[in-house]
């Protein structure tokens, strides 16, 4: 079954990718390493927005996770097709959030997961997950990405 085909299975499609919303370009090239700009927390319906512990609970920081990384994977395919992925290397999560609020790390396991999920073993990665007052047009999350092709 191909990552396409799992992700229907999960509700999921894959979307047109979005453009730069800055100076910056979504994907750069290096060897057998493709770096992903941050994605945010963008589905079929708009911009997932909020802030994680003020409105959003972990549960919906885990599912805006998700929709940052099903960008990650549209973005990837812009330079390969799906299939070349070898390895999901490393997550950068930013979660808008409360100063209170301290589950970022569970937050970005919506991401973690769902690569899991889609890529078994390859999906697994390295992370960092942080806490930030705010993120562009308002997310609730932003997620880059180093992901290895063959």
């Amino acid at each position: 079954m191909t990552i396409e085909q799992k992700l229907n299975d999960l509700g999921y499609t894959l979307p047109t990718p979005a453009a730069p919303a800055a100076s910056y370009v979504p994907v750069r090239q290096s060897g057998k390493l493709l770096f992903v700009s941050g994605q945010i927390s963008q589905g079929p319906d708009g911009v997932m927005k909020g802030c994680l512990g003020d409105g959003l609970d972990v549960q919906a920081g885990q599912k805006a996770a998700e929709l940052c990384a099903v960008s990650i994977l549209a973005q990837v395919n812009t330079v390969v097709p799906l299939s070349q992925i070898k390895a999901i290397q490393k997550l950068t999560v930013l979660v808008a959030s409360t100063p209170a609020f301290n589950e970022q790390h569970l937050v970005a396991n919506g991401a973690s997961d769902l690569f899991i999920k889609l890529l078994g073993d390859t999906g697994k990665h390295a992370r960092a997950a942080f806490g930030v007052a705010s993120l562009p047009l308002g997310a609730a999350v932003e997620i880059d990405a180093i992901v290895e092709i063959e």
